[in-house]
């Protein structure tokens, strides 16, 4: 078979970020194209599975290579920038954060970013990774175009004008489709961002909802459970980089209070649960507010080095008190304790046939556990209370919703199904969570 591979007879070991998905086996590393279409060819003929992996940054099975895993870290190709048109054209496995790099060097951005930026284009896409924003839908809206092998062998391109079906399921494929080998992403002109960041009550924000997220660019906050305490972050364009925030002031609260003494608060919590409420509370009053200008990617991607894992519901966005009201009695009647705050955003609707904000204006809430700590429990109440109110699950995140009760979620369920039957009538890129999740 084509591709780099390990030595015959060895094998390899992958694990996600979390550290809750582990496979051994077969690790591919093709570097071209052609290599990647050899490779689905042989599959197919020989009745076997490929799964393209990115930077394992998915909480779910989505990536788990149940047979051989393509690793597309290594895929080669020309970028391509068309600066006055604001496009860029990159391999598949390029990060957020290389394409941020690249984007700098032209004097462009993305409009919008999730809060890390290790995850490669195609998995960020293929997955629906989102912002926040009233004015954005996820990462996915920003695609042209893209390039794609079929579980057929074929290579084809895909854009609004070019196998528009094809396109409007691909931008959220869930690597069920085929193996995106190329993307081409709209942009726009580099711009500086003015952060706002600061503790503030729970009622006083919910109050306040409508004109936050509708009168700034970028919204969201954090809640510490056991507390009506939260953190709001804003973030506005601005002309200019005119308040930068200090070095020593950005390495203590991104990177020594909100992972090294964060870390250290949660193995405590973990050690002695009875704890966790008082740390909750002093953490709610520890982080200070705080604001500065900088380059808009530098503002949106953080680094996270504190393991964890984690759930994510789109609601509709009207639904959201009755879903905090819901998680808030949750998280006071489970038998163990929360660690990690949970984080609410806000995204547009689009026309993506699987992405979680198809149709309607969204709130996401996401809930995490410290590594080691019990999850199930928890996340698996607040599904029932997002599912009831019309959730949608992030399918990077945990979750357990089948096909079944997935599809009357998703109105182009069908549809994107039937495309599937189109591009992979064998199955080729089919796993346990795709079986889950569309059914065999």
């Amino acid at each position: 078979m084509s591709g780099r591979t390990a030595p015959p007879g060895a094998t390899s070991s992958w694990r996600n970020w979390a550290g809750n998905q582990r496979v051994s086996g077969d690790a591919l590393r093709p570097s071209t194209v052609d290599e990647i279409v050899a490779t689905v060819t042989a599959a197919r003929a020989a009745r076997r599975h490929v799964k393209p992996v990115g930077s394992g940054h998915s909480f779910t099975a989505i990536a788990r290579a149940e047979d051989q895993r393509v690793d597309l870290t290594a895929l080669s190709g020309p970028v391509r920038v068309d600066s006055e048109r604001r496009l860029i054209t990159v391999p598949a496995g390029t990060t957020l954060h290389a394409l941020n790099e690249l984007l700098a060097g032209h004097r462009l951005a993305l409009a919008n970013l999730g809060d890390i930026d290790e995850q490669t284009v195609a998995g960020a896409i293929s997955t629906g990774t989102h912002g926040t924003g009233a004015g954005y839908g996820c990462l996915s809206t920003f695609v042209a175009g893209l390039t794609l092998v079929t579980g057929t062998g074929e290579l084809l391109e895909c854009s609004a004008d070019r196998h528009p079906e094809v396109f409007a399921a691909a931008r959220v494929g869930l690597g069920a489709l085929g193996v995106i080998v190329e993307v081409t992403l709209s942009c726009v002109d580099a711009f500086v961002l003015h952060a706002d960041e600061r503790p503030a009550p729970l009622a006083e924000v919910l109050a306040d909802l409508p004109a936050l997220v509708d009168a700034n660019d970028h919204f969201e906050f954090y809640w510490f459970p056991y507390t009506d305490r939260v953190q709001v972050k804003i973030n506005n364009r601005v002309p200019v980089d005119d308040r930068p925030l200090p070095r020593f002031r950005s390495w203590l609260d991104d990177d020594f209070l909100a992972n090294s003494v964060f870390a250290g608060a949660c193995r405590l919590g973990r050690a002695a649960p009875a704890l966790v409420p008082t740390i909750s509370a002093v953490s709610a009053r520890a982080l200070t507010a705080r604001s500065y200008t900088a380059r808009s990617d530098r503002v949106f991607c953080t680094p996270r080095r504190v393991r964890f894992e984690e759930m994510e519901y789109a609601l509709p966005r009207a639904a959201l008190p009755e879903a905090l009201a819901g998680l808030r009695r949750i998280v006071d009647e489970l038998p163990f304790r929360v660690l990690f705050p949970v984080e609410v955003r806000f995204t547009a609707p689009d026309d993506i046939w699987l992405s979680h904000g198809y149709g309607r204006e969204s709130a996401y809430v996401a809930i995490h556990q410290y590594a080691g700590m019990p999850a199930e429990p928890y996340f698996r109440a607040f599904e029932r209370v997002a599912t009831a109110l019309g959730g949608r699950p992030h399918w990077g995140k945990l979750h357990y919703r089948d096909a079944e009760s997935l599809r009357p979620a998703y109105p182009r369920f069908a549809d994107f199904l039937a495309v599937r039957d189109r591009l992979d009538p064998d199955r080729i890129f089919a796993n346990s969570y795709t079986e889950q999740v569309l059914g065999s």
